[in-house]
């Protein structure tokens, strides 16, 4: 498989797993989404939260990469979160919104890559300001890894919460060559 067929499926996870785990907190009360469970960043809604600031932040410096195209334009008119821990919703209907909104974008993004434009450098500034230049491929990897991880936090907070996200596995999307 080329690479960029693995950030498209990827891509493709992303958007599946975020609709499933949406899905599964609108099951619960406001209050048990807000309740601090003791997690990275508090609540189960300030976890969400947060995976939706970093892809801002990201896709931001992702669509000053060259090979970018304009499939995040509609990302870069998003104001640029001032912290990884802000809430900018602070309620699921809108911070969903925001989550398809995103993940559409994602998956418009990476279709419009390709392989030459993953070989070339990402520069940009993290969140504090200091300049980076870094393999965009390998960014791209981390910008994935981190919404699974985050979303491995919000499976057990909801799984604490007495929710089941049911199957997780990026395998379900991977097609059998049997």
């Amino acid at each position: 498989m080329a690479r960029i067929e693995h950030f498209r499926l990827l891509a493709r996870y992303n958007a599946w797993m975020n609709g499933r785990l949406y899905d599964a907190a609108a099951t619960l009360p406001a209050e048990t989404l807000t309740e601090n469970r003791g997690a990275f960043f508090g609540s189960l809604l300030g976890t969400l939260e947060h995976v939706v600031v970093g892809d801002t932040l990201w896709l931001k410096r992702f669509a000053a990469h060259p090979a970018a195209g304009r499939a995040l334009d509609s990302v870069t008119a998003l104001p640029t979160p001032t912290a990884l821990d802000q809430i900018q919703f602070g309620a699921l209907g809108p911070l969903r919104e925001r989550r398809d909104m995103l993940d559409r974008a994602i998956e418009a993004f990476v279709a419009d890559l390709d392989e030459a434009g993953l070989d070339l450098p990402l520069a940009y500034r993290n969140s504090k300001g200091v300049a980076s230049t870094r393999d965009f491929g390998l960014v791209l990897t981390h910008f994935f890894n981190h919404q699974t991880h985050h979303r491995g936090q919000a499976t057990t907070l909801l799984s604490q919460a007495g929710v089941d996200v049911g199957v997780t596995d990026l395998l379900v999307l991977i097609p059998a060559l049997d």
